[in-house]
């Protein structure tokens, strides 16, 4: 009868979650995710063991890379040789590992992304720190399983000495998950792991912080073998924490002068982030370019050699360096982002670990590893001191056993008379052996001693030179110093303290031979401290000039002079411009811009660009935003604070004055905003920081000066027009506004033929020079404009200790010293201060403190500003 066929019913979404379930456990396990105890997926181990086991090591000659595939391949991993190839060259990238596995001979690839050469072509060999996390693996310190044909067998996991989930870091990608691990630095992490070892309740904040009273490096972070920036510590804390997080990456790149151009810069690229490819980089930017997506870049080229990367960005000569890079890590891959994603295998398993439990599961993997190596000496010593003992045994009663051996018909007859024999003398052979008196009383009681058939094998295939007297004594050596050992690995295994000693012990070698210093910089980012912080806050020169071209400075590049000197260059201008201001503040402080047509913006001393003295910087338009269609900045005012106690007083050419709250300039749009209503045909002049109970003096081109109470100026809103401060004559403009702070200071009238003088502002009698009076006078003489003198370019309240600048529309630039300018009356024309020539005139003149000696100039009084580009000296007016 046949046998009845029986049919089961089985649900087809049962079978294949089944069987999805069974092939993503696979491929998660078998292919794509570390195990958390080596850091090692399947195909790395596989290549290392095998190399290890062809004797491919450090120190001995690199063998063809075919020939390890074909190794691996053929007992191991039953897949394609690309999967073999593309592993093995991997793990000898140095841009790649930040501790090579594989010491490779030929083109293993490059940060281009170009791919090794084939197999055939390159050789390889283990590097020596592949050599710590392959030690001891002969001595049964991992569990081995059958190969996919069960005619080999594999370790499961190598016994490695270094944490190397951490040091190296791993990437992969499963069926519904992936791992992203990035790289740490070795002497980071080992000390982490001793400290976690010392003290098993450290914190994770802890682990981070260095120990410096015991030592111990603290976990920064990653470590990139490109090197390169991380932006920012959240991401790694949070990364540290959880097992998850994000870490910005920036290249390290530095804005420098093009060489023999000084009015041009250059980005220079020396470091990209991790797993960047330059070329794919490069072409990224040159894309950008074209496309007008990012301007300001005239030339690209990688200038990258054998002993570096360097990348060159070229700029025009108007491009912002800062502004151009700040693009180019928006745009590109010179800024990128590392998705932390610390998944690996614990116990057949994958794992999301924090720092911490990497770590633990790494220490009871060693703890683990130290205890079977140990077993495994103490039991290789044991029976090597029972050989050691018998031949001892032999040698102390030679006469008898030399006898039973020739006696013995054969060797099988030999070896069991042996082991049937009584032999004296163990409590003189351990004696000899320098033992305790202990064991000596342990040997005694033993009374007669029968060898062992090992024993017993053991003497008969003893040479018969090792029945000398000094051979004799050496078996004794041999026998104490094996019972040492036996001690020492029996303490080991009964004490816990001392087995992670022995843990430690390996963990400090390790970071003596294959520690380095930290690679990749950890920068704060620009939310974790103010920018503030890492500029200096010191005085600078800022110049602006009537092509309205901006640049700071430093105020020590400038050397005091004396009074007529040809002066020093303070830029290098084209023909058709001049510098038409100069200013003096901290780095830190705030600037006000007011634009001759009214509209204020604000910028930082430290945002305009730092230029050598004799570049002339960049353009306005490249740092506000101003109409290019005629819109110039007037005026410039250090602020130190927008507060309700002090008003910004402006004055334009008209002679209009305007008193408003400082307040109401404090909330800026990048765009702008109203800061005073301009008539038309007028323009903003100066403006000034004032309270109630100051003084202003006002001049005029053709020599004219007025000096009121700012009190006369009543308090207005910042979208009004303001009151008349002078009364001009007919085809005369106000050029200057300055404030009396001191009865005792001295008023400093310039011409633009570079004429000054220096008047009190009291006379020898204890009268006023420039008496009060009401705003919107006609004023009183302050300088005598002949044909000689010129017109008035510049009316400053100075004292006599203090330095001036004065420039001219040629961008020569001389600093004096007040007291050595000519004391005159008001109505008088005053001496030289500059020599100038042809058409060349001085448009503007900066009062600076007297310096201590050997120190540079003190800064002027917040809230100083300077007559507007182009519209202060004679100019077209003259």
């Amino acid at each position: 009868m046949a046998n009845a066929s029986q049919t089961i019913p089985h649900s087809i979404d049962d079978e294949m979650r089944a069987s999805y379930v069974a092939y993503a456990m696979s491929v998660i396990v078998g292919r794509a995710i570390p195990d958390a105890r080596d850091g090692l997926k399947p195909v790395h181990r596989r290549v290392l063991y095998s190399m290890h086991e062809q004797g491919i090591r450090a120190g001995s000659a690199p063998k063809k890379s075919a020939r390890v595939v074909g190794d691996v391949l053929g007992k191991y991993h039953p897949h394609g040789d690309a999967s073999v190839y593309d592993a093995l060259v991997r793990m000898a990238q140095d841009f790649a590992m930040r501790y090579p596995l594989i010491d490779g001979q030929g083109n293993f690839g490059s940060v281009d992304g170009d791919p090794a050469a084939a197999m055939r072509y390159t050789e390889c060999r283990l590097s020596k720190i592949s050599t710590d996390i392959l030690a001891d693996i002969d001595k049964e310190t991992v569990d081995w399983r059958p190969n996919y044909d069960d005619a080999e067998l594999e370790p499961s996991v190598l016994p490695s000495r270094i944490p190397n989930l951490l040091v190296n870091g791993s990437a992969g990608i499963a069926v519904g998950m992936a791992t992203n691990i990035p790289p740490h630095n070795l002497r980071e992490i080992v000390d982490a792991t001793i400290r976690v070892i010392r003290f098993p309740e450290i914190t994770i904040d802890e682990l981070m912080a260095n120990d410096d009273a015991n030592g111990f490096l603290g976990v920064k972070g990653p470590d990139f073998p490109t090197r390169g920036f991380i932006y920012g510590t959240s991401g790694i804390r949070q990364a540290f924490l959880t097992g998850r997080g994000r870490v910005v990456m920036r290249a390290r790149a530095e804005i420098e002068p093009m060489p023999g151009k000084n009015d041009r810069e250059m980005i220079v690229v020396t470091e990209i982030p991790y797993q960047v490819n330059k070329a794919e980089l490069l072409k990224k930017i040159a894309e950008l370019v074209r496309e007008k997506k990012i301007e300001g870049i005239s030339d690209l080229r990688d200038e990258s050699d054998r002993d570096g990367m360097r990348v060159v960005i070229e700029l025009k000569r108007d491009a912002p360096g800062q502004i151009v890079l700040n693009q180019l890590y928006q745009q590109t891959q010179l800024q990128s982002t590392f998705g932390v994603n610390c998944l690996a295998i614990v116990h057949g398993q994958p794992q999301v670990l924090n720092l911490k439990s990497a770590i633990q599961i790494f220490i009871s993997h060693r703890r683990e590893v130290v205890t079977r190596r140990t077993r495994f000496d103490l039991r290789k010593a044991k029976e090597q001191r029972e050989l050691v003992e018998g031949l001892g045994m032999a040698t102390t009663e030679v006469d008898l056993v030399v006898r039973t051996i020739r006696e013995s018909r054969d060797q099988d007859e030999a070896r069991d008379r042996l082991m049937k024999l009584p032999l004296k003398g163990l409590e003189e052979f351990v004696r000899r052996a320098g033992r305790p008196e202990n064991e000596i009383a342990t040997a005694k009681a033993r009374g007669d001693y029968f060898l062992s058939e090992r024993q017993a094998k053991a003497i008969l295939d003893m040479r018969l030179a090792r029945l000398t007297g000094l051979e004799r004594e050496k078996l004794a050596g041999e026998y104490g110093e094996l019972s040492d050992v036996i001690a020492r690995l029996e303490a080991i295994l009964g004490s816990e303290a001392l087995l992670l000693d022995v843990i430690v012990d390996e963990l400090k070698e390790v970071r003596e031979k294959h520690g380095d210093d930290r690679r990749t910089e950890i920068v704060a980012a620009e939310g974790d401290i103010s920018i503030e912080d890492l500029i200096a806050n010191e005085p600078m020169a800022v110049t602006v000039t009537h092509g309205g071209y901006l640049k700071r400075v430093p105020l020590t590049e400038y050397r005091a002079q004396g009074r007529g000197g040809k002066g020093t260059r303070a830029a290098e201008l084209r023909e058709e411009d001049f510098v038409a201001q100069l200013f003096v503040a901290n780095a830190h402080a705030d600037l006000l811009f007011l634009s001759d047509k009214g509209k204020a913006y604000t910028k930082k001393v430290y945002e305009i660009p730092v230029a050598s003295r004799a570049s002339r910087g960049r353009h306005v338009n490249n740092m506000l935003a101003v109409d290019p269609q005629g819109e110039r900045i007037a005026a410039i005012v250090p602020v130190e604070k927008f507060d309700e106690e002090h008003f910004m007083l402006t004055c334009t050419r008209g002679g209009t004055v305007k008193r408003t709250a400082l307040s109401a300039y404090g909330n800026m749009r990048s765009s702008g905003i109203i800061g005073v209503q301009i008539e038309d045909g007028d323009q903003l002049l100066a403006a000034r920081i004032v309270d109630e109970k100051s003084e202003v003096l006002i001049g005029t081109a053709k020599g004219m000066s007025i000096r009121f109470q700012v009190e006369d100026v009543r308090p207005t809103g910042r979208d009004t027009r303001g009151v008349r401060g002078i009364d001009l004559r007919e085809g005369d403009r106000v050029i200057g506004m300055d404030v009396i702070d001191d009865e005792s200071k001295q008023v400093l009238a310039i011409s633009a033929n570079g004429y000054g003088k220096r008047t009190p502002m009291r006379d020898a009698e204890g009268n006023s020079t420039w008496r009060v009076q009401n705003r919107g006078g006609l004023g009183i003489i302050a300088m005598e404009t002949s044909e000689r003198n010129g017109e008035l370019v510049a009316l400053r309240v100075v004292s006599p200790d203090d330095q001036v600048m004065v420039i001219t529309n040629g961008g020569q630039i001389i600093r004096t010293h007040v007291h050595q300018i000519r004391e005159a009356g008001r109505n008088t024309q005053g001496v030289r201060i500059i020599r100038v020539s042809g058409d060349e005139r001085v448009v503007d003149v900066e009062r600076l403190a007297e310096p201590e000696e050997g120190e540079p100039a003190p800064l002027p009084e917040l809230g100083e500003s300077m007559p507007p580009p182009g519209n202060e000296g004679p100019g077209e007016d003259a």
